[in-house]
């Protein structure tokens, strides 16, 4: 006898979680900006050719800051967003969708 298994469609599954647990939906959108920071910093530190120490370096900030941020690990301010930005001669944009 073969037992059945309900497959469900994955996106469905963490949809329904998301809407079923507002703690959980406040983390994974929390988890979704660290990511962008994340995501950002490395592309901008990227498109300078630089690695993290000379970017580090190049924003007075510490290597251990940069790859904090870029790991995930780290959730920055927008004064500090502002900050490295502001050295690499960037504007920060911040916008609400």
């Amino acid at each position: 006898m073969t037992n059945k298994v309900n497959l469900i469609n994955t996106d469905e599954y963490i949809d329904r979680m998301l809407k079923n647990d507002a703690e959980l939906s406040k983390g994974v959108k929390e988890e979704g900006l660290r990511m962008e920071y994340a995501f950002s910093i490395m592309k901008l530190r990227e498109s300078l050719g630089l690695t993290q120490e000379q970017f580090a370096e190049k924003i007075n900030k510490p290597q251990s800051t940069v790859a904090r941020i870029e790991n995930g690990n780290a959730n920055p301010t927008v004064k500090t967003l502002y900050e490295i930005g502001n050295a690499v001669g960037k504007t920060l944009k911040i916008s609400f969708e």
